[in-house]
């Protein structure tokens, strides 16, 4: 958006230096580039009081990255992630999905399957840069914001008059990712078209099994460890700056995803009747008007309509090969409204409103349920002497069903020379989800039945925050230090309550439809209720260096240790890693109209804890990727690549049974190929 407001003679210099910056010949890292998540306007990351982890479309293309858990996952070690059929169970710094705020332009993108985030739904053909925010950023952002905020910013290019590219990645196990990009400059009018397919094959790293009740006797199976699929992202955006002022937009994206499991077999286990469906339509429009380089008011409206369900491909008793039955529909209507004002030569202002009405309506339990949020906040950052500044917000959000809900925060930055030293404290909240408040859920996974009830009495969670950050940033040079401790109270959890004669007569009269062989499975079910709290406490380790012309290294190490309370007895929060290290290096080097591109990364972790199941070990993988860039040719510019995932061949082979959790996914060593063409 902002770079619509750059004048004209800006866009002209910009076209005449195209052919000379290329990615053949020029090449660097900004150790200081702008983001704007931290602060809601756009900083120079030295200049945020709020400390912000940064990634580049140049850093992820360097690793061969096209999918959005790998960037994340191979570049921040806060970051994990579990894929499964549902879904990606997402972590950030020790706390799974629904404390993790996940935006597109500032824009919250909605649609869970089982509080698994439908990662499929971003469209990496786009991504300029992906922020990350730690920590509880509640008083800008408002509900969900407890372990963080990702904020994915997009790209429209205004370079060129037209531009066509192609970007191609093709591994083992049938991983393909194309996505091909159409846009369009002229005259202030942008055109941007995008289109993205990624599939991957269903994969085991072994094909046995224990059998049911033992942990010696194993049988065959064909249940996938990694589960394939197929998804499509179409997205077409437009923009119209009529001057150096206005610069309006719209846009819409359509996503659709369907998993590729083995059929049910009356030979072996592990076979599905059914492949998990669903579809995601985002829209919206906005704009943004600039009085000065200072002061801008920015309105935006976005509609986002996600669902899932069940595909059969099997006919069962009550389903033919083809059925659809619809699991849960989400709709999210959000209308922002958002002015950034320098009232002052030392200080910047933000204010806000926001309103947003979500709906969840769910076949199970016939649950067709609504709320709305209101919400106000304002936030001031004055620079008070040379070295110091000083950030202070305030947000109040006004929920339909739990009423007034008010979150501060406050922060000081003291700057001397290249130095910042930094203290936050911030304050975040979660109201409970439609389905935590309101489920009744009932479904056959396996031919063993799972129930889930909400639990209309749930109170929001709440978090404190603190942080001490030490930075040392130049051009050449940057290290980050950051401690913190994040304290949540009234947690929600899903309660697991074992079953009885009493408790299975109240389950078969709520549930009819269950038959008498799925009841004689049950074992427990499971119900929504607030836990006591839970206590986070961490450090961050951060360095990037530019060592010398074309080469530069990145380590980032995170010290996580997450616990839970409940009726006074503490225990390690689930799924969650106590020391993760990334490492990354990259060599680039010209010879004319020739470029290499050389980049080594690992990441190396320590177990994950499961607090009922056998802990997952630790476990360290390395990807080598090289990018040849060849711009002899006065149209386009061409970019193969080839690399190597998972280089030595780490794979969890541990036999799959009821107390087996996993934290490496890889299918072992990977051979990876791409090629990118920018027509111009």
């Amino acid at each position: 958006m902002a770079a619509l407001l750059t004048g004209s003679a800006a866009f002209a210099q910009i076209h005449k230096m195209e052919r000379a910056d290329t990615s053949a010949v020029a090449h660097t890292y900004d150790l200081n580039p702008v983001v704007v998540t931290g602060s809601g306007h756009h900083q120079r990351m030295k200049y945020t009081a709020t400390p912000v982890r940064m990634l580049s479309s140049q850093e992820i293309r360097e690793q061969g990255i096209t999918t959005f858990d790998a960037a994340l996952t191979r570049m921040m070690p806060q970051v994990s992630m579990a894929p499964n059929s549902m879904g990606t169970f997402l972590r950030l710094n020790g706390l799974g999905n629904k404390y993790i705020l996940i935006l597109v332009n500032g824009q919250k993108l909605s649609g869970d399957i089982s509080n698994n985030v439908d990662l499929n739904r971003i469209n990496m053909a786009r991504v300029k840069r992906i922020e990350v925010l730690d920590g509880a950023a509640s008083s800008l952002y408002g509900s969900d914001a407890i372990a963080g905020v990702i904020n994915i910013i997009t790209d429209q290019p205004t370079q060129q008059l037209v531009s066509v590219m192609s970007d191609t990645r093709v591994s083992g196990k049938g991983q393909l990712t194309e996505s091909v990009n159409l846009d369009i400059h002229t005259h202030g009018f942008g055109s941007y078209t995008s289109f993205v397919h990624d599939r991957a094959d269903s994969y085991q790293t072994t094909d046995l099994e224990y059998k049911k009740g033992s942990d010696t006797e194993t049988q065959p199976t064909i249940a996938p460890f990694f589960t394939g699929y197929r998804s499509n992202v179409l997205s077409q955006k437009f923009t119209y700056s009529p001057n150096r002022h206005l610069a309006m937009n719209a846009y819409v994206d359509y996503s659709n995803k369907i998993t590729d499991r083995p059929a049910t077999r009356p030979d072996i286990t592990g076979g599905t009747d059914y492949e998990m469906r669903y579809r995601g339509l985002r829209y919206g429009f906005g704009g943004i008007y600039k009085f000065t380089q200072r002061n801008s008011l920015q309105a935006d409206l976005t509609i986002d309509r996600f669902r899932y369900g069940k595909e059969y491909d099997v006919e069962t008793k009550n389903n033919a090969v083809g059925d659809f039955v619809e699991s849960k529909r989400q709709r999210t209507i959000e209308g922002q409204l958002k002015g950034v004002l320098g009232l002052t030569a030392n200080s910047t202002t933000v204010v806000g409103a926001d309103w947003r009405r979500d709906k969840l309506v769910a076949t199970s339990g016939n649950i067709d349920q609504t709320a709305y949020t209101l919400a106000a906040y304002a936030q001031h950052e004055v620079k008070m002497w040379d070295l110091l500044t000083a950030t202070v917000g305030l947000r109040y959000d006004y929920h339909e069903n739990f009423h007034n809900r008010l979150t501060p925060k406050a922060t000081l930055m003291l700057s001397p020379g290249p130095f910042n030293f930094r203290a936050t404290w911030s304050t975040g909240f979660r109201a409970p989800g439609l389905d935590e408040l309101y489920y009744h859920y009932y479904s056959v996974n396996r031919g063993k039945p799972q129930i889930t009830f909400g639990n209309s009495s749930l109170d929001p969670e709440r978090s404190n925050y603190f942080a001490l950050n030490a930075e040392y940033r130049t051009q050449t040079l940057a290290v980050s230090v950051t401690g913190y401790v994040n304290r949540i109270s009234d947690m929600i959890i899903r309660q697991d309550i074992s079953v009885g004669s009493s408790e299975l007569t109240m389950l078969q009269a709520e549930f009819p439809e269950m038959t008498s062989a799925e009841a004689a499975k049950l074992e427990r079910y499971s119900r929504y209720v607030n836990s006591d709290r839970g206590d986070i406490k961490g450090l961050q380790v951060n360095v990037s260096a530019n060592l010398f012309d074309g080469f530069n290294l990145s380590a980032n190490y995170a010290y996580t240790y997450a616990r839970t309370e409940n009726s006074g007895e503490w225990s390690v929060l689930e799924r969650s890693i106590r020391n993760v290290a990334t490492l990354a290096a990259n060599y680039h080097h010209a010879w004319g109209h020739y470029a290499l591109n050389v980049n080594l990364n690992g990441r190396l972790q320590s177990r994950t804890y499961y607090t009922s199941y056998e802990n997952a070990p630790g476990y360290g993988i390395w990807n080598l990727h090289t990018t040849h860039t060849f711009d002899h040719l006065h149209w386009a510019i061409i970019e193969p690549s080839i690399g190597v995932d998972n280089l030595f061949n780490r794979v969890d082979r541990r036999i799959d049974s009821s107390n087996r959790k996993y934290a490496l996914y890889s299918p072992g060593r990977m051979l990876v190929v791409g090629l990118r063409v920018r027509f111009q």
